[in-house]
């Protein structure tokens, strides 16, 4: 017979196991216990997980390629839009766009045409897997205690959380702050409106009344017809 130990590649072998256990209550606590493993692969010597065994997991860990990422870092220069950045790998950012015209879709039962139309200044938040959006009366001097709005959309909880209903969200770990952004906001104006959550109107008068008259025209979006939702930007650092 041949010997073909030599061409297996780099063999690995068990040196620690964990166990986690989950307590049947309401709080769902848990503890970890910590095995060694004995030449033959056996675990013996159990004991809970002590700080430096998760130390040096959690270095372990981190130090994967997957976990080497870009996440939320700028490309260059920090963009002039930009106004808050926590890069954690479960932050988010913050930043504002102006007063514009934008292409927008809605489902037909709406009865109001797809087209061009325009739009207050937004101030958006997003995360990984969640958007938040707003309306703010101008751009001009930005600071914690500027006072937003509800951005008048259909889609959007009260909050200003979007429902990105059937819409497949995909951000990558990775992702520079420059795609983070431009992602974003494609997959917000690239879908469909289709609905109001909740009894409220995001607009003082009828919304859809609204956004039939500004499609496809050239009128300035009505800034009085924002409602305040007695937030601040301060408040969203969080």
């Amino acid at each position: 017979m041949k010997d073909i130990t030599a061409t297996f590649g780099t063999l690995y072998h068990p040196v620690k196991a964990f166990v986690v256990y989950q307590k049947n209550t309401s709080d769902k606590s848990i503890y970890v216990e910590a095995y060694d493993m004995d030449k033959n692969g056996y675990p013996l010597n159990a004991h809970p997980l002590s700080v430096h065994e998760s130390t040096n997991l959690a270095n372990t860990l981190d130090t994967s390629e997957e976990l080497k990422r870009n996440f939320l870092k700028p490309s260059g220069l920090l963009p002039k839009n930009i106004l808050y950045l926590n890069p954690d790998q479960n932050g988010y950012a913050i930043w504002h766009t102006p007063a514009q015209k934008v292409d927008l879709f809605f489902v037909e039962a709406l009865c109001i045409p797809n087209g061009r139309a325009s739009l207050p200044p937004l101030l958006w938040k997003a995360s990984k897997n969640t958007l938040w959006i707003f309306a703010m009366d101008s751009d001009a001097g930005i600071n914690e205690l500027t006072i937003l709005s509800h951005a008048p959309f259909f889609n959007l909880y009260q909050d200003g959380r979007v429902c990105m209903g059937t819409v497949s969200v995909n951000i990558k770990a990775d992702c520079l702050l420059e795609e983070f952004i431009a992602l974003w906001q494609q997959y917000f104006f690239n879908s469909y409106f289709s609905h109001l959550i909740g009894d409220k109107s995001p607009v003082k008068g009828n919304i859809i009344q609204l956004w039939q008259g500004l499609v496809g025209s050239k009128k300035q979006f009505p800034i009085k017809s924002l409602i305040k939702n007695g937030l601040t930007i301060k408040k969203l650092l969080s």
